[in-house]
């Protein structure tokens, strides 16, 4: 699911409109999205292995529930930012999705407290992500 995921996001990428936005002087160089979210892809396949392995969903519905729910937010950012190239809204939606990443992260950690831990770098990216977001929309509005 976190392929898929990751491979529907991907289709909407920055294109020719988003080197032309003003951005802060702290904004990654573009060469570093590919790596993070690789790495960011896995350690939250990981994580929801590790929580789904003991009993499947049976045994942790809430956790993986959650899990899904913020995977579909995570997707549903790069369609609203790139995509549509609607600042603002995905600026809501990331918003959204960083208490998402927070809750699920306290709902592995409960069951397994690696894969709780393995979620930290990802609400880390989503943080500066969001900061990002909304530096990019208050100096382009």
């Amino acid at each position: 699911m976190v392929a898929v995921v990751a491979g529907i996001g991907s289709q909407w990428g920055p294109g020719a409109w988003y080197p032309r936005l003003e951005k802060p002087s702290w904004t990654p160089p573009n060469w570093v999205f590919g790596p993070v979210w690789t790495t960011l892809y896995l350690l939250m396949a990981v994580a929801a292995w590790r929580v789904w392995r003991p009993g499947g969903f049976r045994a942790a519905p809430v956790a993986l529930n959650l899990f899904v729910a913020q995977l579909m937010l995570n997707g549903a950012w790069s369609y609203l930012y790139f995509g549509r190239r609607d600042i603002g809204v995905a600026l809501a939606e990331i918003v959204v999705l960083c208490v998402a990443i927070l809750v699920t992260l306290l709902a592995f950690w409960r069951r397994d407290r690696i894969a709780g831990g393995l979620l930290i770098p990802y609400l880390a990216w989503i943080t500066l992500a969001t900061a990002l977001n909304f530096e990019i929309w208050r100096m382009n509005a």
